[in-house]
């Protein structure tokens, strides 16, 4: 992983004696919260509901367990005992006092993190995938890219203060786990015709609001270019976006005004600009920071492991585990290994300082001292021998880490909601857990098989609602909380946008009209047919009136 040189360690340190300074000059009453607040923000302090919360960025999902052991150490000396993994693959803790965030972000410092450009309009913490360097399909590694986006990117003088936040994810493998269409700025590492490396690049894709999938601005740039036209674009945005209607401030609203062809013109015409002023990437310095992502020594192992497969056989809830949690690893002896931060019942996303503690110590007995944080909000531990694995998920277990859930119904993406957030309308942890509970059992999970379900607390879609195969949204109705369902979503490489089925449905109403849909699905799929390719086959009527024939009939 990337280890940070000298310069690095300065610049960390010296944002840390400054928040230093500003958080004494506002708990002395020198500054006010409203003069306080863009310098919290920068340091990605917001203020929620009930408290501070501090977001801390994980570049590119990416943790040495000395980190991980050290978020552990932080959840317990400074929060309430635990933090909670987003959708960007960051941590976020809840409830630190203000007077010590400045000694958190010394803690972080002293790994080699921060929580710099976690939060306001700037470029915020650069996503990839988490199977970067061992997925035996990839491309390229994702990682590499994400890291010299990271540095480019980090307080540059122009995009320091955006129209509005801004996105980047980078994926480098056929299957798009980073939800790459719904960035204000996609990069899909591609071959050209040469064999040569590049990027099909999109831009304007985003949830919230007014969600859209991101447009192909570009088929295929060559790599030396990467940064200098991302310059053009983010140049263009800076000129173009709305700064009067944070509303309408995104980069995929002016894709939808101005017109993609338009916009490349715009881009493009800035970009014969940016190429002149040695922006293009140096061939060195891409072997340069390529040199920190360089393979791990693999031992040279059977790809056929007796005792994994005996296992398999003998122990059937460690089979259901390895059926959905394990993915093929490049090197045929190792397997990629998912952990779900979705015991059933649990808080999606959250992990305990005990966790977290215990989670470092397994990632150095059995994966190169390496974890990764997914979009999903659950782990990976990327490098794990086969002859391993068995004893990785006992120790799992141990930590209530073992679930067998990856891509099934309880596997579910969900906003903090209105438990913690000031912009929230409604509740999204207790429905979750409501959910999980229903489809608690595991013969029944894996019956509906991948079913991606994900829940928001406000339409600005933090939990990715649009996305979801099925999508929960979170509506205030006079003060009491009911939640609209949106069907036929997808944040795949099949990017696709969920449609609101009818009315919301009350809080006391919601399983159970997801669970009207999961049985509508069973009773009409063909066989192997998941339920996102069954919605797009029948469509959304046999599903509405499953929803709203009882309804119907109490009204008449």
């Amino acid at each position: 992983m990337y280890l940070y040189d000298e310069f690095d360690n300065a610049f960390v340190q010296e944002r840390v004696d400054q928040f230093r300074e500003q958080v004494r000059r506002r708990l002395s009453g020198e500054l006010t919260e409203d003069e306080f607040k863009p310098l919290r923000l920068m340091n990605g302090l917001y203020l929620q509901l009930h408290a501070y919360m501090l977001r801390v960025a994980i570049p590119y999902g990416l943790l040495s367990s000395t980190q991980m052991r050290k978020l552990g150490q932080i959840a317990r000396t400074y929060d309430r005992g635990y933090g909670h993994f987003t959708t960007r693959q960051n941590i976020q803790f809840n409830w630190p006092r203000l007077e010590d965030t400045p000694d958190i972000l010394e803690e972080l410092a002293s790994v080699e993190m921060h929580a710099i450009q976690t939060s306001g309009n700037c470029i915020r913490n650069v996503t990839a995938d988490q199977y970067a360097g061992v997925d035996p399909e990839e491309i390229d590694d994702s990682r590499v890219w994400a890291e010299l986006i990271r540095q480019w990117s980090s307080l540059h003088p122009e995009f320091t203060y955006l129209p509005r936040k801004f996105k980047i994810a980078v994926t480098g493998s056929p299957e798009d786990r980073t939800a790459v269409k719904f960035h204000d700025i996609g990069l899909i590492l591609n071959r050209g015709d040469d064999g040569d490396i590049g990027f099909e690049v999109l831009v304007g894709g985003g949830l919230g609001r007014t969600p859209m999938v991101g447009r192909t601005v570009r088929e295929f740039l060559p790599q030396a270019h990467l940064l200098s036209y991302l310059e053009a674009i983010l140049r263009v945005y800076n000129q173009l976006g709305r700064r009067d209607n944070k509303y309408k401030a995104r980069i995929k609203i002016q894709v939808h005004e101005t017109g993609i062809e338009k916009l490349r013109e715009m881009i493009d015409e800035e970009w014969a600009y940016t190429k002149t002023e040695n922006v293009d990437l140096p061939a060195q310095e891409v072997a340069r920071v390529r040199s920190f992502f360089s393979d791990p020594h693999y031992e040279n192992l059977p790809a056929h492991d007796h005792g994994f497969e005996i296992k398999r056989f003998e122990d059937p809830l460690f089979g259901l585990w390895a059926k959905a949690n394990l993915a093929t690893h490049k090197n045929p002896g190792y397997v990629i290994a998912n952990i779900s931060l979705k015991p059933i019942g649990g808080a999606p996303g959250d992990a305990t300082s005990a966790q977290m503690e215990a989670l470092a110590d397994l990632a150095d007995k059995y994966s190169m001292g390496e974890i990764r944080v997914t979009h999903e909000q659950n782990l990976v531990f990327a490098d794990v021998r086969k002859r391993d694995v068995y004893a990785l998920w006992h120790a799992l277990n141990d930590i209530q880490q073992g679930t067998p859930n990856k891509g099934l119904i309880s596997d579910i993406i969900a906003c903090p909601g209105l438990d913690y957030c000031a912009l929230a309308n409604t509740r999204s942890i207790p429905v979750a857990q409501r959910i999980q509970r229903r489809f608690g059992d595991l013969k029944r999970q894996f019956n509906i098989g991948e079913l991606k379900l994900k829940i928001s607390g406000c339409i600005n879609a933090c939990g990715h609602h649009h996305a979801g195969h099925i999508g929960i949204l979170g509506v205030d109705r006079k003060g009491e909380e009911y939640y609209q369902l949106t069907l036929g979503g997808s944040g795949a490489e099949d990017a696709s946008i969920g449609k609101i089925v009818g009315p919301a449905f009350s809080s006391a109403e919601i399983v159970d009209a997801v669970e009207k849909t999961v049985e509508l699905y069973l009773s009409v799929r063909h066989e192997g047919e998941r339920f996102l390719d069954t919605y797009r086959r029948v469509g959304e009527v046999p599903f509405k009136e499953a929803l709203y024939e009882e309804k119907k009939h109490a009204a008449a």
